[in-house]
């Protein structure tokens, strides 16, 4: 009875006098610097995917402080190497968009090297062309060719037709930021044209690599070195073979890094071998290039 007769005695404007509920909240209405500072610990693709969520997500996406802690910490080395200078690269570009730019490959070095920025990773990755190599006996046709080809990344390679002492070796003077790094020649036993609009292989000069194996090797300007070694298989199909890896420990100073196939056993003759390029680039990569 008591709470019955309470309900008499509350006021009847009480219910007037009552705050109004909360209006409805979302994502939206988070401040653009709290989603920035979460945005810092996301991986570039999932920043360009919140960035399509709303008008806040889309703005904090463009903070320069996230992209920031994407790039390299000494892209600025990165960008005198390839650029030639920061001030002529990124003269009124926000980080996002030097990211951006450097995701793109960039020519250097006379257009036989290219470099950039793995999208989902920030990391480096480097390629030398088969000109950019050093080549025994490559300005002898009877030895070699160059030939143009759109399955290359540099349009065109270099072709064994036969030869005794074999040997492609190579070197970079590069700021590779801080981190671990893998050697890859990208080669082809066989030399792949088209017929009927088919891609077939021509294996007219394979020879001599079921003999001996192709050494590799590494050497970095620090005392690091690798050695390995396989022998050319599967004729008509692209394969990364690895070299070795290095590890960069500070990003002050350029790191110096020598590599080599050799085969130079001069027992035999050996041929018919395409080589396109030499690969660098972050270690996590070696077991997706293992596979191609």
């Amino acid at each position: 009875m008591g709470s019955s007769l309470s309900l008499f005695l509350i006021p009847r404007d009480s219910a007037a006098a009552a705050p109004p509920p909360p209006e409805n909240t979302g994502l939206g209405d988070l401040p653009e610097s709290c989603v920035a500072s979460v945005m810092v610990y996301l991986n570039p693709s999932e920043i360009c995917s919140l960035s399509m969520l709303n008008r806040a997500f889309r703005a904090a996406s463009s903070a320069d402080f996230v992209w920031e802690s994407k790039l390299p910490l000494n892209y600025g080395s990165l960008i005198d190497k390839v650029f030639g200078g920061v001030d002529d690269f990124s003269n009124n570009l926000c980080k996002r968009d030097i990211y951006a730019r450097l995701c793109r490959p960039s020519y250097f070095d006379s257009g036989t090297k290219k470099v950039w920025l793995d999208k989902s990773t920030g990391r480096v990755c480097l390629s030398i062309s088969a000109n950019g190599l050093s080549i025994t006996g490559i300005d002898d046709r009877r030895y070699w060719n160059r030939i143009e080809t759109d399955e290359s990344r540099f349009q065109s390679i270099a072709y064994l037709q036969q030869i005794w002492w074999f040997e492609v070796g190579g070197e970079v003077d590069f700021p590779f930021p801080a981190g671990s790094y893998s050697i890859f020649y990208r080669l082809q036993v066989g030399r792949a044209s088209r017929r009927f609009g088919r891609r077939v292989c021509n294996s007219e000069h394979v020879h001599g690599w079921d003999k001996k194996p192709v050494q590799f090797q590494l050497s970095t300007s620090d005392g690091q070195q690798a050695t390995t070694q396989c022998y050319m298989k599967e004729p008509g199909k692209w394969k990364y073979h690895h070299v070795g890896d290095f590890t960069v420990t500070g990003s002050a100073a350029n790191m110096k890094v020598k590599f080599s196939m050799t085969q130079i056993d001069c027992t035999h003759t050996k041929g018919g071998l395409c080589v396109d390029s030499v690969l660098i680039c972050p270690s996590e990569f070696t077991e997706r290039l293992k596979r191609f």
